[in-house]
């Protein structure tokens, strides 16, 4: 399947027409195979779309109008579901995004799909390192049968990528990964151990990474009462001013963002609270990371 569903981020009067005029792209991409525990990511992508609409047009912070950044959406994709031509038709789509140069915002779908939107990224810009938000490590090496499973995203990037990254949020993960950690040496910020009144964490991790970052969410990293909305809530995450600062401080660091992304969001029937959340982390992307 290739391009189908067309849902503008922020409404139809927010969508610059032409990809030539946006200083921002949105890539919807509509992926869901062997999750591990709740379904419902597929729809994400629309589900967090749809929200925007209903989004305020001025960021409350900094009073920047993120409507005016230039936002260009692109019909949702929607890939095979066999993980292995599904990730080359993620990357291809990513890849011809990147191209372009403009700061590009995927929309999951499931975690898996960063395993193909880091690769595009990577091939354009080589030298850049992965920012990921997470409650779980995502360091198997296979899972569900595949090594293109959301619980590999990690694994891919460190193995298969060899990019450099920092993972934060972290609370969550199996006995493999355990030793995986300990072996490679790696630090994760786990949640336990950072200090709601204290920031410093960010600018670690932030300092930790090259000039050059592609930042990966997934929406399990913030806590469930931010959040609920997703397959494999995790309690003891982020809050969201947290999340919101931290993309205030990656933005102001001085690094060059040059993508990223929001997966596993799952709509909880009757309530708005995860999908219109998500909308608002989104501009907040687009207010702190991107020129504005």
């Amino acid at each position: 399947m290739g391009h189908s569903l067309f849902v503008p981020f922020g409404g139809a009067e927010m969508q610059v027409r032409e990809i030539d005029a946006a200083s921002v792209l949105v890539l919807p991409v509509c992926y869901e195979v062997a999750p591990s525990y709740g379904i419902g990511s597929r729809e994400g992508p629309i589900h967090l779309l749809t929200a925007s609409a209903e989004l305020e047009d001025v960021d409350e912070q900094t009073l920047v109008h993120w409507g005016r950044v230039g936002i260009h959406t692109l019909p949702a994709l929607a890939p095979t579901p066999r993980p292995e031509p599904a990730m080359e038709e993620i990357r291809a789509a990513s890849a011809r995004c990147l191209e372009t140069g403009k700061f590009t915002l995927f929309l999951g779908g499931d975690h898996a799909i960063t395993i193909a939107t880091v690769k595009a990224a990577a091939e354009k810009y080589p030298d850049m390192g992965v920012l990921q938000i997470d409650a779980h490590l995502d360091l198997r090496d296979s899972y569900n049968g595949s090594r293109l499973n959301h619980a590999c995203v990690m694994r891919r990037v460190a193995d298969d990528l060899h990019l450099p990254f920092v993972q934060a949020g972290i609370r969550s993960f199996s006995a493999e990964e355990a030793v995986y950690v300990k072996n490679q040496g790696l630090n994760p910020i786990y949640a336990h151990c950072i200090d709601p009144l204290d920031h410093c964490w960010m600018d670690q991790a932030i300092a930790a990474l090259p000039d050059t970052v592609y930042l990966t969410l997934d929406l399990d990293g913030l806590d469930p009462s931010v959040i609920p909305g997703t397959g494999t809530p995790e309690p003891g995450g982020l809050s969201y001013r947290q999340m919101v600062e931290l993309l205030r401080r990656l933005g102001a660091s001085g690094k060059k963002v040059v993508a990223a992304d929001i997966t596993e969001l799952a709509k909880i029937p009757n309530t708005q609270v995860s999908e219109f959340t998500a909308a608002r982390i989104a501009a907040k992307m687009f207010v702190y990371l991107t020129k504005t």
